[in-house]
């Protein structure tokens, strides 16, 4: 009865948890270590089995992770041919999602994962981590995290590189407007039109007056702002300062950036989005403020 007691797993086996084994750790360090986390009953159990099987040498270093309950025997097996049971985690970044939702994304599903190193050092690059589906082992950390996203962008980018050096602005200025354009049109249609009217803008000197700008800081969209808000001395408030935002407000698809470097040339210099989100375009503010009564009713 002892006997198979001591072969049984624990009922607090912890699964889906990840269990490390320090590199150099002997197999009595990781038989204790394994009995006191609830990996195994017995740590004198773990021992005799992979003494008696000749793997009293041949614990393997690593990350562990068990999706159902082990007997010991099993566990023995696992750490010493190192089947450390780690798969793939599918992650997905949306287009347009921050470096704070990154963190909360990834933060929820990796261990490993440390959210404040992560956005300490992710918001400098805020623009430059491309949304996309990721597959991360289990134990991937935040470090690891941040450069395949960044390597991921530098690969995406070379794709319309021919169209950027041809627009001839910095790449800075391009995923800020890109990263305004993501938040603006869903249709790349719209976006080009849109990059056309905030370009223009910018070369007149103009206000940028882009309401998603708001979303990055205050959180707040178009309908939720305040007289308040957009007095407001806030660096990314383009209401009150011309030019483009001090960053990026979120990463833009590859879509957003061609659009940004490939504009739709035209003279309007307004737009917005009815109720069924489709985009009216005017030259004047006359003209905007005319779209805005028939199509907002304000």
């Amino acid at each position: 009865m002892l006997y198979l007691t001591a072969i049984e797993p624990p009922e607090n086996f912890p699964l889906g948890t990840l269990i490390a084994v320090p590199e150099g750790a002997s197999l009595s360090e990781t038989a204790e270590s394994f009995e006191a986390l609830g990996v195994v009953r017995s740590a004198l159990a773990l021992r005799i089995i992979m003494t008696l099987s000749g793997h009293e040498r041949d614990v393997h270093a690593g990350d562990y992770l068990f999706k159902e309950p082990k007997t010991v025997f099993s566990v023995a097996r696992a750490i010493s041919v190192g089947a450390y049971g780690l798969e793939p985690i599918r992650i997905r970044v949306p287009e347009g999602a921050t470096t704070k939702e990154m963190t909360t994304l990834f933060g929820g599903q990796l261990e490993r994962f440390d959210e404040e190193r992560f956005i300490a050092d992710a918001q400098p690059v805020e623009g430059y981590l491309f949304p996309d589906t990721y597959f991360f082992l289990p134990n991937a950390n935040d470090e690891q995290v941040l450069s395949s996203m960044r390597e991921n962008f530098d690969a995406k980018i070379t794709a319309i590189q021919t169209e950027i050096d041809a627009f001839g602005r910095p790449l800075e200025d391009v995923v800020v407007l890109a990263s305004l354009l993501e938040r603006e049109a869903r249709n790349m249609d719209d976006r080009r039109k849109i990059a056309g009217v905030l370009w223009n803008r910018l070369k007149r000197g103009m206000l940028l007056q882009v309401d998603a700008a708001f979303l990055y800081t205050l959180g707040k969209g178009s309908f939720d702002l305040t007289v308040d808000d957009l007095a407001s001395d806030d660096p990314y408030n383009t209401y009150v300062h011309k030019g483009l935002p001090p960053g990026a407000i979120g990463s833009p698809s590859l879509d957003s950036l061609l659009a940004a470097v490939t504009p739709i040339e035209h003279s309007y210099l307004y737009y917005l989005a009815d109720k069924n989100n489709v985009t009216h375009y005017s030259k004047t503010y006359k003209e905007h403020l005319k779209k805005k009564r028939l199509y907002l009713g304000s």
